[in-house]
């Protein structure tokens, strides 16, 4: 294995190593949730965003005397880690507002998972001029509120200086993405979603180094996978950091050659403004441009026109990756993407992508039942 990949792999062992061992040189560790979070200002605050998952393997215990069992079960999972004491190394938190699930996850988190700073930012769920002042508006109120806890002013400075930073981060992960066009691909999807669990763990400058290290090594073609052709999948779902499954779809025949999930595109797929008042530029990036479920965003017209501007980006990364086929694979309760599924699916099909949906529970991914299914799609699009 090549000493980039060996790091990642190092990394994504545990997550929480490089973070704890920054907590004893007294640095800050801010835990955060969903790609609506604002991380440039938390590295502008000169403190290290750190993204939360669940466990696959471990089974959810703790959280049945918080959370129903028909709650998101990746939210299920994320809390009892932190019941737990899994997430004791954080210093603070910040959620943003972005699903009913994860609104009642700040509220229990912020009275049973002591942390000496927490924050919840509001997010509109429309894009509408308004919406977009109300955001402004927010992110400027979480602005002060991290002022108050680092005790010094955040400046616009140090705003531009954290978004070029994290501007950078999106552009290399994106450049992870385009060797993915190629046939084979130059690097394989569950190689990818280690890299981004490894990146997210790490303060961004440190996670930058680590994909620069890492790609004159795919440039080279250490990482292609020459057995023949295969076909070529794009997995679109919801919190998903789900290697075994995108493992076991690669070893069951498939090419993971891009995705639509939150641990992936959603929250690379963008870059904010540079330009101008850098909080009005966060909150229109990230307002604007993150494509998902949560967020409505109005489009008069017949319903087939709505569909086009509500999944037409789907559509074209079939086209760009040269997709044969959609895997829809939703975390079992998350209303947000099961409502649009149908959608969806009538979308890709008027489009003649194939499409597979699957719905199951976040801790039971590389199942045989899901395994026989993914199989069979294989089989009608060979």
């Amino acid at each position: 294995m090549s000493a980039g990949m060996a790091k990642v792999e190092e990394v994504f062992r545990d997550r929480s190593k490089r973070a704890r061992e920054l907590q004893a040189e007294g640095k800050k560790v801010i835990g955060c949730l969903c790609t609506f979070a604002p991380v440039e200002f938390i590295t502008a605050a000169g403190l290290v965003p750190y993204r939360m998952a669940g466990s696959m393997r471990k089974p959810a215990e703790l959280v049945e005397h918080h959370l129903e069992t028909i709650a998101c079960s990746f939210t299920r999972s994320v809390l009892d880690l932190g019941l737990a004491g899994d997430y004791s190394f954080l210093d603070g938190f910040v959620i943003p507002h972005s699903c009913d699930n994860i609104v009642k996850l700040y509220g229990i988190w912020a009275q049973t998972v002591k942390h000496e700073y927490g924050h919840f930012v509001n997010v509109p769920h429309t894009t509408s001029k308004a919406s977009l002042e109300f955001f402004e508006a927010e992110l400027n109120v979480f602005r002060k509120s991290l002022e108050r806890y680092i005790g010094r002013e955040i400046t616009d400075e140090d705003l531009h200086r954290s978004i070029a930073l994290h501007n950078r981060q999106r552009a290399l992960v994106r450049q992870l993405y385009e060797f993915r066009k190629e046939d084979p691909p130059m690097i394989s999807g569950a190689q990818v979603t280690r890299i981004i669990g490894a990146i997210t763990s790490l303060p961004v400058a440190e996670g930058n180094e680590l994909l620069e290290s890492l790609m004159p090594e795919v440039r080279e073609g250490r990482y292609v996978n020459k057995k023949g052709k295969a076909p070529r999948l794009m997995i679109y779902g919801t919190g998903n950091d789900d290697v075994p499954f995108v493992e076991m779809v690669e070893q069951v025949g498939a090419r993971v050659v891009v995705d639509d999930l939150c641990h992936g595109t959603r929250a690379y797929w963008f870059d904010v403004g540079t330009a101008g008042n850098p909080v009005a530029a966060i909150a229109k990036s990230y307002l604007e441009k993150i494509n998902c479920p949560r967020t409505y965003r109005q489009s008069p017209g017949t319903h087939q026109e709505d569909l086009e501007n509500r999944f037409g980006y789907l559509y074209q990364f079939a086209q760009d990756f040269k997709v044969d086929g959609i895997i829809l694979y939703v975390i079992m309760y998350c209303d947000t993407h099961a409502f649009d599924a149908p959608d969806i699916v009538e979308y890709l099909k008027s489009k003649r992508v194939p499409v597979l949906y699957l719905e199951e529970q976040y801790q039971t991914s590389a199942t045989g039942r899901l395994k026989t299914r993914v199989q069979a799609f294989l089989e009608t699009i060979a």
